[in-house]
């Protein structure tokens, strides 16, 4: 990872207050998002798959009468596809797609728990070693003696890296029709 790359996430975290982080299990690893982003957590189920989409998308959800793409994160990771129990569940995140708001499920084998995390606990994402993309990570949170793998949602689910990564267009993501 380039120098300025590394000086621009270090700023990010450093700029960060004391944060609340909804913890969750992905492949038996912890990953944390920021809670300001997080609209609910539903149910794993009622999903309709859409044909010709990449591995990492699930399907689609009705979501109170809007469509939402689901996303699974050990597949989107570049991992197996998650396993479906009955600890499995479905966040809903907003994130930002060209200057507008986009609802995203995203399917997790567990949610944990809400913690605090203090600036002074988030360290820089490593340039090494983890086993997903670094501009998929905020930082590294240290809670009780262990790191928290804090996620950038807006990079993890860009809805437009998702769309050239499967060669369709954005809109056919956010648009696509359930059936």
């Amino acid at each position: 990872m380039g120098a300025l790359v590394k000086k621009e996430i270090h700023a990010a975290v450093s700029q960060q207050e004391e944060g609340q982080y909804l913890t969750f299990l992905i492949g038996g690893e912890m990953f944390a998002i920021s809670i300001l982003g997080i609209k609910e957590i539903i149910e794993y189920g009622n999903l309709t798959t859409v044909p010709m989409m990449p591995d990492f998308i699930r399907g689609v959800i009705n979501l109170r009468g809007a469509v939402v793409p689901v996303v699974d994160m050990s597949a989107r990771f570049g991992r197996t596809t998650s396993e479906v129990t009955r600890r499995s569940c479905i966040v809903i995140i907003e994130v930002e797609a060209d200057e507008e708001k986009q609802d995203v499920g995203v399917v997790v084998d567990s949610v944990s728990e809400v913690l605090e995390i203090p600036a002074a606990e988030i360290e820089p994402a490593p340039s090494f070693g983890a086993r997903i993309r670094a501009d998929f990570i905020n930082g590294m949170g240290k809670v009780n003696g262990k790191f928290v793998i804090i996620l950038n949602a807006d990079r993890v689910l860009s809805v437009d890296e998702m769309a050239k990564l499967s060669g369709i267009s954005s809109s056919e993501i956010t648009q696509a029709e359930l059936v």
